[in-house]
């Protein structure tokens, strides 16, 4: 369940009797997007889109440009929108409205290996087949550049000696999957990512189920891949580390964007209260510079 061809094949579209009660996207629209992409250097983008399951839309009309070269967090309370998003920009979630754009093309017009040599996903909670190794399953991340035509090789070797290399992982490769910890499986997963050899990275809930030194481990590593590079979007819960390393933050709630800018921009007391629910202060993070979030619970307010 990741970058192979199986895996962006799973999620078709929407139901058809899904409904958009919002204007249609015209093709003046997707013009004007295109264009206003390509001036902010965005590769990666959704324009008017409407996603959901069945009849349900989850998001509506909405609208996002990916930084290029940037790690862009999205934030906000469960249920959202928050995956349903990601599972958009992945091509897993087809639109009902709209068009998720990639290179300024319409995401859906492009073919599964294509988009897969591009975009590497790692979904939420992944499952690996038991008895895996570390290696084969890392090896799978390379399945979207072969064809009839094209076997394993020594550029196949080489990118996923690199992957273990640049996720710490060198020394599990002969190991089972399922005998490692949460967060060396998460490093793992994410290596199997970087094999793909993709210039953009969606993470969907990377640190869940880790502990804040695993979680932080992973979000080291998160940086180090953007400093080679590689542009990274990830749905995070916690917006003290989503604001420590994100350089851009989307907050959603109920399905649309409430604010999205840089930590500072968007990481209000404010915002916070409207996306979440809570009251809080925000102060400087002592560390990073960073908004640091102090939540206010009923029993600490004055």
């Amino acid at each position: 369940m990741t970058m192979t061809d199986s895996s962006l094949d799973t999620a078709g579209p929407a139901g058809p009797g899904a409904t958009d009660v919002r204007p249609a996207v015209t093709d003046a629209d997707v013009h004007r997007s295109v264009r206003a992409d390509a001036a902010g250097a965005s590769r990666l983008a959704a324009r008017q889109v409407t996603l959901g399951y069945g009849e349900r839309p989850v998001v509506e009309g909405l609208d996002v440009s990916v930084p290029t070269g940037r790690i862009t967090a999205i934030v906000g309370s469960n249920g959202c929108g928050k995956s349903t998003l990601l599972r958009g920009l992945s091509r897993l979630l087809k639109p009902t409205a709209g068009q998720v754009l990639l290179d300024g093309k319409s995401i859906h017009d492009r073919s599964t290996k294509e988009v897969a040599r591009v975009v590497g996903l790692l979904p939420q909670s992944p499952i690996a087949p038991e008895g895996i190794t570390v290696t084969e399953l890392v090896s799978r991340g390379r399945h979207p550049h072969h064809g009839l035509l094209r076997q394993w090789s020594r550029a196949d070797d080489e990118a996923i000696a690199r992957a273990l290399e640049l996720t710490g992982t060198t020394e599990l490769a002969h190991r089972d999957v399922d005998a490692l910890s949460g967060g060396q499986r998460q490093r793992v997963w994410i290596a199997m990512v970087l094999a793909q050899q993709t210039d953009l990275l969606l993470l969907d809930e990377p640190t869940s189920f880790l502990d804040i030194a695993h979680a932080v481990e992973l979000l080291d590593l998160v940086t180090d891949l953007n400093g080679h590079g590689a542009t990274v979007v990830m749905v995070l819960h916690d917006l003290n580390l989503a604001a420590r390393y994100a350089h851009h933050v989307v907050a959603m709630c109920d399905g649309r964007i409430v604010r999205e800018g840089t930590p500072a921009e968007v990481v209000t007391a404010d915002v916070v209260e409207e996306v979440f629910g809570v009251p809080c202060q925000v102060v400087d993070d002592p560390v990073a510079g960073s908004p640091l979030v102090v939540p206010i619970g009923r029993h600490h307010r004055g």
